[in-house]
Order: structure tokens, then C-alpha cells, then sequence
């Protein structure tokens, strides 16, 4: 069977590509569609996390094993599409280039049949245009009364000078020129 996904960059605008891939396929063959679709260089690092159907991500699946311990890791090559999508997990978060963010929607749009003379993965269609930079995010911890502002406190710089006009470390025998 032959999945058809609609990977859609987190952008205001409209830009996203169709892709057709093989169900025997993993998720490291559809990280390379996606790449290619949207020309980058497959330089950088890359991760897709399940999500539920809000795009709530959950689970990181990344490219390479990034765990303490070789191999215990699964990465993107360990996860079949046929295993990983079906009618009720229809939807992933994609993200390339961990230092730019590029951010994308991907979802299983239909299972169908190949066609014949089509090599997969195939480019099914493109709309838009990508941007030369990855669009902002604007995260949960940056959001007015988000993560930071829980450590907002009335503490200014003379808190830290605890030990200025404090005496007590010449009790020591700590020299000032002691080298």
C-alpha cells in the first residue's frame, strides 16, 4: 500500500508538499522525502514526535540514537510507516535543523494502492514557497505568565553581594596575596 501525507510547514502562510511513500517505508525514508521536497540540504538533525490530535507532541523519535547508552535508543530508521500510522494515528510533528526550528505538520491523508510505473516516494504536489529563514515560535515558557515569570522575584544585584563588608573569612588565615 502506498501512504499519502500532507507535511505542512508551521508558517502563516500556506506551504506544504504532498508526498506518496511506500507502507514498508520508515520514518527515515519520509524524513528524506520531506527533505528533499522542501530543499534543504539533510544536513542537520532532524526528529518527528507523535502527537495527539491537537498537535500535542509526546514522544521524541529522533534521527540518530542521542541516548547515554549506544543502540538502546530507536531512531527513525526502527519505525516502519505501517507500524507508526494507520486511521487512528494519523498525525506527527516534524522538526529539522534543531537550531532553526523548522517546524512541520505531518499528516496521513489516504492509504491507497500504487500506482504502476511510480517510484516511490513520489512528490505529489507543492504549494508555496519556503522562506529563506524558519518562521518564529513563540513557545509556552515565553508566554506571558509561562515558565519564567514563576522565578520573577523582588531579588536586585546587592542580594548577591552577600559577602561585601563581611569579615568573617579572615577567621580563615586566607591571605589577600596568597600565591
Amino acid at each position: 500500500m502506498i501512504y499519502k501525507f500532507r507535511v505542512i510547514l508551521d508558517a502563516e502562510e500556506d506551504i506544504f508538499r504532498d508526498i506518496a511513500i511506500e507502507e514498508k517505508d520508515t520514518l527515515e525514508d519520509l524524513h528524506n522525502a520531506v527533505v528533499n521536497a522542501f530543499g534543504f540540504d539533510g544536513m542537520e538533525m532532524a526528529a518527528f514526535y507523535t502527537c495527539d490530535d491537537k498537535w500535542n507532541q509526546d514522544e521524541e523519535i529522533p534521527l540518530f540514537d542521542t541516548g547515554d547508552t549506544p543502540g538502546e535508543g530507536l531512531t527513525m530508521g526502527d519505525y516502519l510507516l505501517s507500524s507508526t500510522f494507520d486511521e487512528d494515528n494519523t498525525k506527527m510533528i516534524y522538526v529539522y535543523d534543531f537550531l532553526n526550528m523548522w517546524t512541520f505538520f505531518v499528516e496521513l491523508a489516504a492509504i491507497e494502492e500504487p500506482d504502476n510505473g511510480v517510484s516511490y516516494p513520489d512528490l505529489l504536489f507543492s504549494h508555496g514557497m519556503m522562506p529563506s529563514f524558519a518562521p518564529d515560535k513563540e513557545f509556552e515558557a515565553d508566554k506571558e505568565g509561562g515558565f519564567h515569570d514563576e522565578f520573577e522575584d523582588d531579588y536586585d544585584e546587592e542580594d548577591f553581594d552577600m559577602f561585601e563588608g563581611d569579615d568573617s573569612f579572615e577567621d580563615y588565615g586566607f591571605e589577600e596575596n596568597w600565591n
